[in-house]
């Protein structure tokens, strides 16, 4: 079973949640047998496949990018090429060029898309797109919905729920590395011995002026994780609030990140927007058993941090209720502890990415064998029986 993975950046060039989430498909689906590729589009130079983690990565010059929307000619030659060589094509979206590649490619192999996120921000360029996205979403064999929470509330997914399924995304902590005693020295020396903890790029979305009205005058330490283009405007609110106990550590690497998620009190996770449509750092404090505080958004944030069970939830950007939940955390450790547990025991039971990976590989096999049925009916098993790898 062979899979091509399309979507805008991926590792090495970039690390976030979407690209965690790409990689943890392909370890995981690579391990019972799928044979994956990735092609995404890249700044870099002297591009040349390489091997990562055990599946490739094609990459292909960037041309330009208008509204955030990544645009490359050469990645539709590309698409097209190893396309044939796929059994099915996974599509990532929100990416309205890859939409448009989808056709200029001519793609004719069984496909898939994960739902990522409804697009919310361009509301003037999204009447543009309209059609070509919907063209899109009817011509793909399936979709996939990261939570059942995002299905229900997506006017967009509604349009198309006979042929969307839930599988949400999940993590191997395998994946993870174990942080050095130096390191954890490091950072418990640099940030404290309790502390919050908030991990992500730093975009609109993310709720962390919200975050840093809650703590003002507050003694609550906060520690931000994290670049992005909201960073400037987000380091002056800070500095006009007179914020001690808020710290920037910009971007780090993978053990530091481990490092902050092993040593914090609690995860702060203020996303008010609906382009927050799962979290993946969220996912992870829930996997180092951290108790969370999240926005009820009506997307995954809250099938992943159940309000009273895993985490507090709260109403969004409403910094005086994310300032009353910080407090009842903090105050009552017990509480924080009984959560700890509820996190990691609903990570076990949902998030893992054995779970994800074997309902990935039931439907890439099911999406070949119905293509393979469609041509020749004696080919094919019955719709829904396992096909051979």
């Amino acid at each position: 079973m062979r899979v091509l993975h399309f979507y805008k950046t991926y590792y090495p060039d970039t690390v976030g949640g979407i690209e965690q989430v790409i990689r943890q498909m392909c370890v995981g689906t690579g391990r019972l047998g799928v044979t994956n590729t990735v092609l995404s589009l890249s700044r870099e130079k002297n591009l040349v496949p390489i091997a990562f983690e055990g599946h490739t990565v094609h990459r292909v010059p960037l041309d330009f990018e208008l509204a955030s929307n990544a645009c490359s000619v050469a990645s539709l030659g590309a698409l097209a090429r190893l396309a044939r060589e796929a059994d099915v094509v996974h599509y990532h979206f929100p990416w309205p060029f890859m939409d448009l590649a989808h056709f200029a490619a001519r793609v004719r192999k069984p496909s898939v898309v994960t739902y990522h996120s409804d697009i919310v921000r361009q509301k003037h360029l999204l009447r543009l797109y309209q059609p070509l996205k919907h063209r899109f979403l009817r011509s793909v064999d399936a979709i996939v919905a990261t939570s059942p929470n995002y299905l229900e509330s997506s006017t967009v997914l509604e349009r198309y729920r006979d042929k969307t399924r839930v599988i949400p995304f999940g993590l191997d902590r395998a994946t993870y590395p174990q942080p050095e005693p130096a390191r954890l020295a490091y950072w418990r020396e640099r940030v404290g011995p309790k502390f919050f903890l908030f991990v992500g790029v730093l975009r609109y979305y993310k709720g962390l002026h919200v975050l840093l009205d809650a703590v003002a005058g507050t003694n609550y330490p906060v520690v931000i994780v994290g670049a992005g283009p909201e960073e400037a405007a987000l380091k002056a609110q800070a500095a006009r609030l007179g914020l001690a106990n808020v710290l920037f550590v910009g971007a780090v690497d993978e053990p530091d990140k481990v490092a902050l998620l092993t040593l914090c009190y609690a995860l702060a996770f203020p996303s008010h927007l609906r382009s927050e449509a799962f979290g993946i750092s969220l996912l992870e404090g829930a996997m180092f058993g951290k108790p969370m505080i999240s926005c009820e958004i009506g997307s995954g944030t809250t099938y992943i941090n159940i309000g009273g069970e895993t985490g507090l939830v709260v109403p969004p950007a409403d910094a005086a209720a994310l300032r009353t939940a910080m407090r009842t955390l903090w105050e009552n450790p017990q509480l924080a502890r009984d959560m700890d547990r509820g996190a990691t025991a609903r990570f076990d039971e949902v998030f893992t990415a054995q779970q994800m990976a074997a309902s990935y590989t039931a439907l890439y096999r099911e999406l070949a064998a119905s293509r393979v049925a469609a041509t020749d009916p004696a080919a094919a098993p019955p719709l829904g029986s396992r096909a051979p790898d």
